[in-house]
C-alpha cells in the first residue's frame, strides 16, 4: 500500500484542506499517513471523471463548508455514494461500494496538491468489480 507524505514539494498535512473548484464546498481531511493507496479507477463514472483518488475511514473526512452545495449521486448497485459540488460540478469524494467503511476523495481538490506530479498512478480494475462477478 502506497503512502506520500509529500506531492510535488508540498508536504501532506496532518489534517489538510480540501476544496471543490469554486470553494464553496471545503473538506478537513485527516492524512496522517500521507495520501493511502493513490489510484485511478476504470469504472464507468471514474474513467469520466479521471480523479486521482486516495483514502480515508469515514472518521477521517468532514465537510466544514457547504454541505448544502453538495450532491449525491449513485447508480448501477447503489451502494457507492458520489459527492460533487452543485455549482462548479467538481467530484470530492466518495463513500466506495468494496470499503463502505472508508472514502475516496479527489487529490486534485487538496490545497497546493497538483495530482498531475504523482508519478505511475495504478489504475483498479473497477470495471470487473468484485461486487459484479
Amino acid at each position: 500500500m502506497a503512502m506520500l507524505k509529500q506531492v510535488g514539494g508540498v508536504e501532506i498535512q496532518l489534517r489538510h484542506r480540501a476544496t471543490c473548484h469554486c470553494g464553496m464546498v471545503q473538506l478537513e481531511l485527516d492524512l496522517p499517513d500521507g495520501l493511502v493507496d493513490p489510484k485511478r479507477c476504470n469504472c464507468s463514472i471514474c474513467a469520466r471523471k479521471g480523479a486521482v483518488m486516495a483514502y480515508v475511514p469515514l472518521s477521517g473526512l468532514r465537510v466544514v463548508k457547504g454541505a448544502e452545495q453538495l450532491k449525491l449521486y449513485q447508480f448501477h448497485s447503489k451502494v457507492a455514494k458520489h459527492y460533487f459540488c452543485s455549482n462548479c460540478g467538481i467530484y470530492t469524494h466518495h463513500q466506495t461500494r468494496s470499503n463502505p467503511n472508508v472514502y475516496g476523495f479527489n487529490v486534485g481538490c487538496l490545497a497546493g496538491v497538483n495530482p498531475h506530479d504523482i508519478d505511475n498512478v495504478p489504475v483498479s480494475d473497477g470495471i470487473n468489480h468484485e461486487s459484479d462477478l
